[in-house]
C-alpha cells in the first residue's frame, strides 16, 4: 500500500462499529482518497496501544457504472485482507441507510456484489451470496468433498469469499477454542489459511457456535462464519436451510435461499473519532 498523505489533513476520521462485538474500525474514503500501510492496520488494531478491531473496513464510492451505493474493503487485525466480512457489511449497510434514508443497498466488496435491506426491529439483513462449495472454489489444496474432509473431527468446507472450516461438535463450550482455532487455521489443505467454527446443534434449526477467525483469533461473532455454518449443517442433514445461531456475542438468522445466503442481526455504532497524524506518521 502507498503511505497516506497526511499533509491533505492532519486528521483521519473513523468510526467504532460492531456486530454482535465483531468490531470494526470503519473509515470512509469517499471524501478523499488515502490508503493505510500494513504498519499503521497493525497499529490501529493494537487493543492498548490504537484502538482495536477484529476487521478494518475502508468506503470507496461504487465503481462508475455499476449502480453500487459503496465499495468496502476489509483487512484482518493482522494487516491481511479479507473478501467478505459480514458483520461489518451489515454496520456499514446501517450507517449508509441511516445517511441516505434508504432501505435498501446495493455493496459491492472483492466477494462480489451484496445486497442489504433494512429487517425492521433495528436488525440489518445483508446477501452474502451463495456459497461457494467446490474445492477449488474454496480453495483448497487439492480435489476432494468438500461436505466431510479427510481431517479429525471430518469438517465440512465452505467458501463465503473467504474459506471455512466447520466442524460439528456435541460440546461446543468444551472445546478449547484457542488451541484448537489455531491448529486448523494453517492447515495444509488450506492453503490461504481458513476460518474454523466449532458448532452444536441444541434444537431444530438452532446452532450454537464458537468461531476462530483467520488473522484474528477468537471472536464473539462472525457473519461469514455463520453463514458458511448453516451452510454445511444444512448440507449434512442437521438442520433447515434457516437457522437461528447462537454466537458468544449474540444471535443470527441465515437464510439460505434461492438467490444467496442472508444474514440478520443487530449492528452498532459505538462511537467516532479521528486518528492523529503524529499516530500514523509514528506507525508507518
Amino acid at each position: 500500500m502507498r503511505p497516506m498523505d497526511t499533509q491533505v489533513n492532519t486528521l483521519l476520521p473513523f468510526m467504532k462499529m460492531h456486530g454482535l462485538g465483531n468490531d470494526f474500525v470503519v473509515v470512509d474514503a469517499r471524501a478523499r482518497s488515502f490508503d493505510l500501510t500494513d504498519g499503521q492496520i497493525k497499529a490501529i488494531a493494537h487493543r492498548q496501544k490504537g484502538v482495536g478491531f477484529d476487521q478494518l473496513a475502508v468506503i470507496a464510492h461504487g465503481a462508475e457504472g455499476n449502480n453500487a451505493d459503496a465499495h468496502l474493503t476489509f483487512y484482518n487485525s493482522d494487516g491481511s485482507t479479507s473478501a467478505a466480512c459480514g458483520n461489518a457489511t451489515r454496520c456499514i449497510a446501517r450507517h449508509l441507510m441511516n445517511e441516505s434514508g434508504s432501505e435498501t443497498l446495493t455493496l459491492t466488496t472483492d466477494r462480489g456484489t451484496l445486497f442489504a435491506k433494512e429487517a425492521g426491529e433495528g436488525l440489518v439483513s445483508v446477501n452474502m451470496g451463495h456459497p461457494q462449495l467446490s474445492w477449488d472454489e474454496i480453495p483448497l489444496a487439492y480435489e476432494m468433498d468438500t461436505l466431510e474432509l479427510a481431517i479429525a473431527g471430518a469438517p465440512t468446507a465452505t467458501g463465503m469469499g473467504n474459506p471455512h472450516c466447520t466442524f460439528f461438535v456435541d460440546d461446543a463450550e468444551a472445546v478449547d477454542l484457542a488451541a484448537f482455532g489455531a491448529a486448523h487455521e494453517h492447515h495444509a489443505l488450506y492453503p490461504e489459511r481458513t476460518n474454523v467454527q466449532v458448532a452444536q446443534v441444541i434444537g431444530p434449526d438452532h446452532i450454537r457456535m464458537r468461531v476462530w477467525e483467520r488473522g484474528v483469533g477468537i471472536t464473539l461473532a462472525s457473519g461469514s462464519s455463520s453463514c458458511a455454518t448453516a451452510v454445511a449443517a444444512a448440507r449434512r442433514g442437521l438442520t433447515g436451510r434457516k437457522v437461528q445461531i447462537d454466537l458468544d456475542g449474540g444471535t443470527l438468522w441465515i437464510d439460505w435461499a434461492a438467490d444467496g445466503v442472508w444474514m440478520t442481526g443487530a449492528t452498532e455504532h459505538v462511537f467516532s473519532g479521528t486518528f492523529t497524524a503524529e499516530f500514523l506518521d509514528r506507525s508507518r
